[in-house]
């Protein structure tokens, strides 16, 4: 696999090794000694799947602390655009944000330490996306950043999506305070 490190300390962008034939195609999507051997010792938790029009946007959700989470996240079929802000308040990247498209052409995988904000917005009618979790989901620990902010300016490529009710009400940068 190729590790491909991002302009924000600890974003990961990871390409698989892909196998193909006449018959498809074949790629280990999570390898435990893979990964220890790249210096990401991770235990995964929990495992979630969407499946999203186009159009839909999720996030910028996050857990806080004690229930902080690191997602490895993928998309089964479609593509979305995926992105990660940086919430760590001592980081020199702290409120800026990182996007990658993740489809299931490029096989693209992305590692998403605690200390972020995430979010997607897919591309294709009937995107399932995947990601495998370091730590439990706990609602009261939950947090979100508004989707659209301005102080973080996520240009997301698509007009009027689809956004949860939860996800409207979400609170801007300039009011947060990190708990990271």
């Amino acid at each position: 696999m190729e590790i491909i490190k991002t302009p924000i300390e600890g974003l990961l962008v990871i390409k698989p090794r892909i196998f193909e034939d006449d018959r498809g195609h074949f790629f280990e999507s999570w390898s435990k000694e893979s990964f220890k051997n790249i210096g990401l010792d991770l235990d995964f938790v929990q495992d979630n799947q969407s499946l999203s029009q186009k159009a839909v946007l999720r996030g910028l959700h996050f857990q806080n602390p004690p229930f902080a989470q690191g997602k490895l996240v993928r998309v089964i079929k479609g593509s979305v655009l995926d992105v990660a802000v940086d919430i760590r308040k001592d980081s020199p990247t702290y409120g800026e944000h990182f996007v990658v498209e993740l489809s299931e052409e490029n096989k693209t995988i992305f590692w998403i330490p605690p200390g972020f904000a995430h979010g997607f917005v897919t591309l294709e009618d009937d995107t399932i996306f995947t990601y495998k979790c370091t730590g439990v989901y706990n609602k009261e620990s939950e947090g979100s950043l508004i989707w659209n902010d301005d102080d973080i300016a996520i240009h997301w490529g698509v007009e009027n999506p689809l956004v949860s009710d939860k996800d409207l009400v979400a609170g801007s940068f300039k009011d947060f305070e990190s708990k990271f």
